[in-house]
């Protein structure tokens, strides 16, 4: 298990000697304007939730988001996060031969591992602005029977169009494609499409609220795929895997699509805003080359012989967490990847970052 993921504000504090409140979180890709209202309000209405043991099977948080997406309920799958779900993944499609776009999320390749499998990776090049070359992903694929994709990716933000995407799994019906769509409510909706839906037996799509809800704390996570793969998979599942405030979460949120849509439609104008005023102020910086992004957070490469774990100690001084991209398999350890915030901090931390030269 890999422990160097964003987010690990309380051993950075115990580090620098400060409270974790006191330190700006740019590290954990969360909705900077989230949780959505009133959702904070409903949970603490129902603490008394936690009294009992949640429902065993998670079935009706599974029959909201199904109602709510169109789908079948035996389609759905509720997890303990979409991690719980990418780590029995492997061993409910009794993968042999896994291949990794990348560089990319380091949990795909633990939960090979976890099965005894040693991953093959698709490397997207940085020559292309880490867009990935489908052409190439789809020859590689004819060696594997299982690839998992994130889209868009974690931590370059690229993004492949769903139609392209599909198209590419059409390509390869024996093969089990596992694509991870924690990040795509972030997207632009004209250049973005979930999977959810396609009808395609050989996808399992991933859906996160972690992420674009700010509930990471909640775990919760769906997959969706024909009924034959999810009842593969709900067989290793645990009961009572999903706690009871996070069943509630669901609930509120899914009765509530107006709501959500326009919080999640004000989250994209508000990055989009943001990102590219980040990008203006960091564009003629010698030592810093930012990567176009479709989600809440930007890659960045470091020039003038900084390293990522240079400059993350450098802002962990100034009580600013980003994630050192070191550890992505594929990246060396000139990558940083930054998560946006509201305004000004989001201003000053370019004006950290172009203090570093």
């Amino acid at each position: 298990m890999i422990v160097g993921h964003g987010g690990n504000i309380a051993e950075v504090a115990r580090q620098i000697g400060c409270r974790p409140s006191e330190i700006i979180d740019m590290s954990s890709n969360v909705n900077p304007l989230g949780p959505p209202p009133g959702l904070l309000a409903h949970l603490g209405q129902h603490l008394e939730a936690i009294l009992a043991l949640p429902e065993v099977d998670s079935r009706q948080m599974v029959e909201a988001f199904a109602r709510r997406h169109d789908l079948p309920a035996d389609a759905v799958l509720a997890g303990n996060g979409t991690t719980q779900l990418i780590y029995a993944l492997p061993r409910a499609l009794d993968t042999r031969r896994a291949l990794i776009l990348g560089p990319t999320y380091a949990d795909y390749a633990d939960a090979c591992r976890m099965q005894g499998i040693a991953p093959a990776f698709c490397m997207a090049r940085e020559a292309d602005r880490f867009q990935p070359d489908l052409e190439l992903l789809a020859k590689a694929a004819d060696d594997a029977d299982t690839v998992f994709v994130c889209n868009p990716n974690n931590p370059t933000g690229a993004l492949i169009p769903s139609l392209e995407l599909e198209r590419c799994c059409r390509r390869h019906p024996a093969v089990r494609f596992i694509i991870d769509e924690s990040y795509l409510p972030f997207a632009p909706p004209a250049e973005a499409k979930s999977l959810i839906g396609c009808g395609l037996q050989n996808v399992v799509v991933l859906n996160s609220m972690s992420k674009i809800f700010r509930i990471p704390g909640l775990r919760i996570g769906f997959a969706v795929s024909g009924p034959a793969t999810i009842d593969r998979l709900r067989q290793l599942a645990l009961p009572w895997s999903v706690n009871s405030l996070a069943q509630a979460a669901v609930h509120y949120l899914m009765a509530r699509p107006a709501e959500t849509d326009a919080f999640v439609a004000e989250t994209r104008q508000h990055l989009e805003a943001e990102k590219s005023a980040l990008n203006r102020a960091l564009g003629t910086a010698a030592h810093l080359q930012p990567y176009p992004s479709a989600t809440s957070f930007i890659l960045i490469r470091l020039e003038g012989g900084l390293t990522a774990a240079t400059v993350w100690r450098r802002l962990a001084r100034r009580r600013i967490l980003i994630r050192d991209c070191s550890n992505f398999e594929g990246l060396p350890e000139r990558f940083i990847r930054i998560s946006l915030k509201e305004r000004e901090t989001n201003r000053h931390l370019g004006r950290l970052l172009l203090e570093l030269a």
